[in-house]
């Protein structure tokens, strides 16, 4: 019976540490997104999208509608090659929620952008993951802007 006990808790102590693991390499991917996205580096940033990624955005306007824009991967790619360099943007990553089953992770992320060092919005990141034989890529990435309610600083 000891030896049965061993052997469960060998077994769920491995699932756990590759369930850790796991989350890890997801939050790298999104990590490596975002430090190409910094650098101007759309390079870097395609090394963990897929190719058919969908770019979405939700805000609601000053008059109460709910709006949804949906984008090319391109035109993100474009405005980031197209930066200037007395252009600094900054978003600020505030906290991670990973979750992962099989070959699907998803990635929740508050954050804060600031563009110049003048606070612009806030908002929460939403990554969903695929893991490509080992290799976690950006599926879909949905996003949330708004200038109230945030915790600037």
């Amino acid at each position: 019976m000891a030896r049965f006990i061993f052997y469960l808790v060998l077994l769920i102590t491995s699932m756990l540490y590759g369930q850790e693991d796991e989350e890890l390499k997801a939050k790298y991917a999104v990590d490596t997104f975002f430090e190409g996205f910094h650098k101007g580096d759309t390079t870097l940033m395609k090394s963990v999208m897929m190719d058919d990624v969908i770019l979405q955005t939700t805000y609601t306007t000053k008059e109460g509608k709910a709006i949804l824009m949906t984008d090319k991967p391109d035109k993100l790619f474009e405005a980031i090659t197209k930066r200037t360099s007395d252009q600094k943007w900054n978003e600020r990553l505030l906290d991670y929620k990973i979750q992962v089953d099989g070959n699907m992770a998803n990635v929740w992320i508050p954050y804060e952008f600031w563009y110049n060092d003048t606070f612009s919005h806030c908002g929460v990141n939403n990554f969903q993951l695929f893991n490509d034989n080992g290799t976690w890529k950006i599926i879909y990435l949905i996003d949330t802007r708004r200038r109230q309610g945030c915790n600037e600083g």
